[in-house]
C-alpha cells in the first residue's frame, strides 16, 4: 500500500457497525514578534536552510492526513503568508489565513473560529519545524481514543519549583515530569467550547493569577477532562533564540541526509 492510500484508511473506522469519514484540520500559530530573535525579521519568516521557519510545520500537515490548514499570523501579514509563502510553496490544504489576537489563546480562538468544523483539531506552533508523520499518527491514535492529547517528553532534566523569593521550594520527581511541546488535538467541539469559556472568563482568570499558556490548561480551567501525553521527539523544538537556529538547522540537515540516503537504495 502506498503512502496516500495508507493516510487515507486512517479516515476509515468502525463505529457502532457504520463507516464514517472523520475529518481533522491543523491550526498553526504564525501570529509572534519573536522579540527573543533579535532579528528585523519576524520570527516566522527567518530564513532556514532557504525557506521561511513556517514552512516546514505547514509542509508536514500538507503531507499527512490533515485534511485541511489554518494559518494564523499578524493582521500586516496575511497578504504576505497568502502570497509568498501559501502561493509560492503551492500549499494546496490551507483554506484559511486569519489574523491573530493579543494573546496566544486569543491567537487560537480566531484559528478555532476559522475552522468549518471538523472532528479533530491540531494546534501547532509554526516555530516548530521539526514535526512530522509519526508525531501526528501517535497524536492522532491518542486523541481518538482519550479526546484530548498534548505531545511532550519526558524531562531530562532535574527541575526545581522557586518560591518567591527564587529559592528552591521544591523538588519534582522527574519521573512525572514532561516539557510539553505542540501539536496539542483535540475533538473540536470540546476545545471550541472550552476556549469559548475561558475568553468568556478572562478578566476572572486573570485576576485569579492563572495565565493560560498552552492549550490542554484551558481545558484543565474550564473542563474536568483529562488530557492525554503522547510522544513528541527531543528534536521537536520551538525556535525562539538565535541559538535554536544552529539546532534546527542541524536537524533539518540531517534529516535531508537520512532521506536522501533512503530514497537512493535500491
Amino acid at each position: 500500500m502506498d503512502n496516500v492510500n495508507q493516510h487515507t484508511a486512517l479516515f476509515i473506522y468502525v463505529k457502532r457497525e457504520s463507516i464514517f469519514y472523520m475529518k481533522t484540520v491543523a491550526v498553526v500559530l504564525a501570529a509572534g514578534s519573536g522579540s527573543r530573535m533579535k532579528s528585523q525579521t519576524k520570527k516566522q519568516f527567518i530564513s532556514i536552510l532557504d525557506k521561511p521557519l513556517i514552512y516546514y510545520s505547514i509542509s508536514a500537515f500538507e503531507r499527512s492526513f490533515i485534511d485541511e490548514i489554518v494559518i494564523v499570523t499578524g493582521e500586516d501579514d496575511i497578504e504576505y503568508v497568502k502570497n509568498e509563502i501559501v502561493k509560492k510553496y503551492d500549499f494546496k490544504k490551507v483554506t484559511a489565513v486569519t489574523a491573530g489576537g493579543r494573546e496566544r489563546y486569543h491567537s487560537v480562538m480566531n484559528g478555532i473560529n476559522a475552522v468549518n468544523g471538523c472532528d479533530y483539531i491540531f494546534i501547532h506552533d509554526g516555530a516548530r519545524p521539526m514535526l512530522d508523520e509519526s508525531i501526528l499518527d501517535r497524536a492522532l491514535k491518542k486523541v481518538i481514543s482519550t479526546g484530548a492529547a498534548v505531545v511532550g517528553m519526558p524531562a531530562k532534566d532535574t527541575v526545581k519549583i522557586a518560591d518567591e523569593n527564587g529559592m528552591v521550594d521544591i523538588t519534582p520527581n522527574r519521573n512525572s515530569v514532561w516539557t510539553i511541546q505542540t501539536p496539542q488535538v483535540f475533538e473540536f467541539e470540546l476545545i471550541k467550547k472550552a476556549y469559548s469559556d475561558v475568553i468568556s472568563r478572562e478578566e476572572e482568570l486573570k485576576a485569579d493569577g492563572i495565565n493560560i499558556t498552552d492549550d490542554s490548561m484551558v481545558l484543565e480551567v474550564s473542563t474536568s477532562h483529562k488530557v492525554a501525553l503522547v510522544e513528541g521527539s527531543y528534536e521537536n523544538i520551538k525556535v525562539t533564540t538565535p541559538e535554536d537556529i544552529i539546532l534546527a538547522e542541524t536537524f533539518l540537515k540531517n534529516r535531508n541526509s537520512y532521506v536522501n540516503q533512503e530514497c537512493g537504495k535500491v
